[in-house]
């Protein structure tokens, strides 16, 4: 636990944060995370952030060393896409049950869980997080990963990040360092280029990045490591020899860019692919960095020809939709680079921002929002934020699926803008499909419908009306007519009709 210690507080002293760097050094010792609330949600652990940074690499095996359920509750928590090696979709945990861990049983059920897995499905490198539990029994995961690397002569990557640890953020930094410490800069490519780069922070959710990849393929760049998404170990390891990187999740991996200009002299930069003017920045910003480290000068008029290209289709297609959604009024509540980026992108089609969350934005995130918006807010009570919606004062409202329904109890078009959603918005096609979905849920017919009173809210209002005190007698005329007979009737039967 001292080595975790120790590596915690490096990452709380990040240079490279400047809200970071503003705090005291008693502020700085806290980390980045707010005391929870009672009856919140927390957000994620360490280990969850840790889990959501590495299991995008889809060749590794990625093993939970911990009860079942942390493995249950992290497996497949965003959704990231392959376009080969399916292995990170297996789950793998060693089940510890409460007699080993009173047993002391916990090193040794690991070694042989990796055992297992090198024997059934022999991937390059198999990485194993800790977890509170193991953590709190002093499990020494370190020593068992270093031992059974050498034992079947295969990487084996401790991932120390146990939620009792911090933050998800925290998580995130975490395991940004063991891939500096135990997988970058491990394999010498034979392949190096001038024109390699790094993408750090993508994690290619709904196979995002492939909007992009095909972007940097026609000017002759080459995505050396894609850190996590769509990557394999092989080129992580060999991720060093890249000559720019691009940082693209609102510095969740601020410490793996900044350690990695200072060991390999890999300049970097902070940009999106949300977008279309932000996405010809990053084409842009990349071509210069490369320029810089030696390549052709050449690649920079390359790179202006292809944007000037795509520019021009992508407004042709938007073009279609910004009668329809000009004066429309939208409210975004998520965080990070998708604060900035869609907000920008938004606006240039005529959509109005009536609202923006910046709970998980950065300093520079909030100050690109104030550029072209200022209604800001933190956090907004579910509360508020069902007033907000019920009361007409926006269209549509952009979130995770954590609020969708409050959109929908106030009968607001919804559109999942987090890690769960269903369609790619990176890049310019991904910006025209972004716009498309905006538009089909707003000019979607059943928000028209369920506004509408129900129907038994329709009816004429009856009149109240004394009890009939004929009913009773007439039916028994239509009885007798029918019968012959006059029916008896108790007097108290008589009294209750």
């Amino acid at each position: 636990m001292s080595s975790l210690s120790a590596k915690i507080q490096d990452v709380f002293n990040e240079p490279a944060c400047d809200k970071n760097c503003g705090k005291d050094a008693k502020a700085r010792k806290e980390g980045c995370s707010k005391p929870l609330t009672p009856g919140a949600a927390a957000g994620g652990c360490a280990f969850d952030g840790a889990k959501i940074v590495l299991q995008p690499i889809t060749d590794v095996a990625h093993l939970v060393h911990a009860p079942l359920a942390c493995e249950g509750n992290s497996w497949d928590n965003r959704g990231a896409a392959s376009s080969g090696a399916t292995l990170w979709r297996t789950s793998f945990t060693t089940d510890l049950t409460e007699l080993d861990v009173v047993m002391g049983q916990g090193e040794r059920k690991l070694f042989k869980a990796i055992r297992e897995i090198k024997e059934a499905y022999a991937p390059p490198a198999i990485f194993v997080y800790s977890t509170c539990v193991t953590a709190l029994i002093g499990d020494d995961i370190e020593a068992v990963c270093k031992r059974a690397g050498e034992k079947f002569g295969l990487a084996v990557v401790p991932v120390n990040a146990p939620g009792l640890a911090g933050s998800k953020n925290l998580g995130n930094k975490l395991a940004a360092e063991a891939l500096l410490e135990h997988v970058i800069g491990t394999v010498e490519p034979d392949d190096a280029g001038p024109y390699d780069i790094n993408i750090l922070g993508e994690f290619n959710l709904s196979g995002e990045f492939w909007l992009v990849k095909p972007l940097l393929d026609r000017l002759g760049i080459r995505v050396r490591a894609c850190i996590p998404g769509d990557a394999r170990y092989l080129d992580v390891a060999s991720a060093h020899r890249a000559r720019a990187a691009m940082m693209v999740c609102s510095t969740a991996l601020i410490n793996l860019a900044r350690k990695m200009e200072e060991r390999w002299d890999i300049p970097f930069f902070e940009g999106s692919f949300y977008g279309i003017t932000d996405t010809s920045e990053a084409l842009r910003n990349i071509a210069e960095l490369l320029v810089k480290k030696g390549a052709d000068p050449e690649i920079l008029a390359r790179t202006e020809t292809l944007i000037a290209q795509e520019e021009a289709i992508a407004w042709k297609k938007l073009e279609a939709y910004r009668r329809r959604l000009q004066g429309k009024r939208l409210v975004l509540n998520t965080g990070g680079v998708k604060s900035w980026s869609i907000v920008h992108a938004l606006m240039e089609i005529g959509i109005e921002i009536v609202g923006t969350s910046v709970k998980k934005s950065t300093l520079e995130d909030k100050e690109r929002i104030k550029q072209d918006d200022n209604h800001m807010f933190e956090q907004m009570a579910a509360r508020d934020l069902y007033a907000m919606l019920s009361e007409g004062k926006a269209d549509i409202m952009l979130s995770g699926g954590r609020t969708q329904f409050i959109a929908l109890k106030a009968k607001t078009p919804w559109l999942d803008i987090n890690q769960e959603r269903q369609h790619p918005y990176a890049g310019y096609d991904g910006m025209v499909e972004l716009v498309r979905q905006i538009d089909l849920a707003i000019h979607n017919p059943i928000w028209r419908q369920v506004r509408e009173p129900a129907p038994w809210d329709c009816q004429p209002a009856m009149k109240d009306e004394p009890p009939s005190t004929t009913s009773g007698t007439a039916s028994l005329h239509a009885l007798k007519k029918f019968t012959g007979t006059t029916p008896t009737i108790s007097a108290s039967v008589e009294e209750t009709r």
